[in-house]
């Protein structure tokens, strides 16, 4: 596979960083996952932690090097992700449960699958513009949706950080909503990214930011962005980012290799 790749993360202006964000990949499949956590005292960071480690364990073991059944591979790890936030909290006695979103993505045979809960989203980019993203999962976005308020009311109201599904969480209100999967063209760049990061920008300014720069570049430069126009009161920004097709590194390995972002 050809490809390049890069992830990032800030604490901005909070006082933990309960992001997280990886990759891995074998010499035929592709995965990108991000989590975003929440629940302050209820160890959002641990919820976010179990997610990755669910996803990095799942595509460790089924990617040999192919993976059987992607859109499958996605929705049963996530799934598995939700049921290890709900045993983590009950097994430690918390009170509570943690709660996470997720987005994530994988590429095997030229195709893009993916799927997500909550309000971390995965940008599609081809030529400069959106080809594809996934739907927040937000009463804000609900009300956009239905015509009550504006999409750039939307994107700075108040309450857009009230999402409407999770894994973990409060209640067991988990659900996955999948996209349809997409044939890459050489060029195509995936963007997964926490509220943190979209959150500052419009989606026409996200897409023209990565037409002519590296993927690496792009990247840090949004993160930045993203705290300089939040500045004072700016979420953890977190994303990964990758180029596909020709032009890029290649990629081949023997066995599966696994990047999780460290993150204090």
């Amino acid at each position: 596979m050809k490809f390049s790749i890069h992830q990032a993360s800030h604490i901005g202006n909070r006082k933990y960083n309960q992001d997280r964000v990886a990759y891995a990949y074998s010499s035929d499949a592709l995965l990108l996952v991000l989590a975003d956590g929440m629940g302050g005292h209820l160890h959002g960071e641990v919820a976010a932690d179990l997610v990755i480690g669910a996803f990095i364990e799942a595509f460790g073991r089924d990617a040999q090097p192919r993976i059987a059944g992607p859109s499958e591979f996605v929705q049963a790890t996530m799934r598995y992700a939700h049921e290890r936030i709900m045993k983590f909290a009950h097994d430690n006695a918390l009170g509570g449960f943690p709660g996470s979103t997720c987005v994530a993505a994988l590429i095997q045979d030229g195709e893009v699958y993916w799927g997500h809960a909550g309000d971390s989203r995965l940008y599609l980019l081809r030529d400069g513009a959106v080809l594809a993203r996934t739907r927040d999962h937000s009463m804000v976005q609900q009300w956009s949706d239905w015509g009550m308020i504006t999409a750039e009311e939307a994107r700075v109201h108040p309450q857009r950080n009230q999402i409407t599904n999770c894994l973990g969480g409060v209640e067991d209100m988990f659900y996955m909503e999948s996209g349809k999967p997409v044939r890459l063209q050489s060029g195509d760049v995936l963007l997964l990214g926490s509220d943190g990061l979209w959150g500052p920008f419009t989606d026409q300014e996200l897409a023209g930011a990565f037409a002519a720069k590296p993927v690496a570049e792009v990247l840090d430069a949004l993160i930045a962005g993203a705290l300089q126009r939040e500045a004072g009161h700016s979420d953890n920004a977190t994303g990964v980012a990758v180029r596909w097709g020709e032009g890029e590194a290649v990629h081949d390995t023997g066995q599966p290799v696994c990047n999780v972002l460290e993150i204090t």
